[in-house]
């Protein structure tokens, strides 16, 4: 019997971005998330006669059909004042441990991709990048491992509500913290209380 009183709640399944050029956004997100190019089509809309020039790729980083799908479109360039405009203001992708978001902080810093603020804001330690496109994305941990505690946190915790963006970090404070034996939730403590501050903070307009 089909169920038409009940809110039944759906799992994020796949982004769909637009860009100007598509080869840049593949690369970054096959670099930063590891994505697998699964299908890159070169007339996705079946267009009879002449082309209309739009591309599309599909990538996923697990088991699922597509995480995100691209739509290259010939011609589209950067608005000046996009980021004042309504957007999808971030997205975020959740590791499992803080060892393997500060393990990518270094890798992608390797890269040359580094974050544009990074943030221990109690519940979660979270690092955001901006996409070849501008697109926030959060990469995060969670620093209790436990939703349900986490989300005690943003409810209940007067330290959130005081102080909900946080505590900027030093990434590679932490990891020096880390390699001297603190553990993850030392970290998180220690964070909080300023030890890893950057020496430049980001001013966070630049989120918003």
């Amino acid at each position: 019997m089909l169920n038409t009183e009940t809110i039944v709640h759906p799992r994020l399944q796949h982004l769909s971005l637009t860009t100007g050029r598509v080869d840049e956004m593949i690369h970054w997100y096959r670099v930063v998330l590891g994505m697998n190019l699964l299908h890159y089509n070169q007339n996705p809309t079946a267009a009879a006669g002449e082309n209309p020039g739009i591309v599309a790729a599909w990538l996923s980083n697990d088991e699922v059909h597509h995480r995100i799908a691209i739509l290259g479109i010939p011609g589209l360039t950067a608005d000046p004042e996009r980021p004042r405009h309504p957007r999808v203001q971030h997205f975020g992708f959740e590791y499992a441990s803080i060892d393997d978001l500060l393990g990518t902080w270094a890798r992608l810093a390797d890269a040359d991709i580094l974050p544009v603020m990074t943030v221990d804001e109690g519940l979660q330690t979270a690092f955001y990048y901006f996409d070849p496109d501008r697109n926030c994305v959060e990469l995060n941990t969670n620093n209790y491992g436990n939703n349900l505690t986490a989300t005690e946190h943003l409810q209940h915790s007067p330290e959130f509500a005081g102080r909900p963006l946080g505590q900027q970090v030093d990434p590679a404070q932490m990891m020096r913290a880390r390699d001297a034996g603190a553990t993850p939730w030392d970290l998180h403590k220690r964070a909080w209380q300023g030890e890893f501050a950057p020496e430049t903070p980001a001013n966070p307009a630049v989120l918003f």
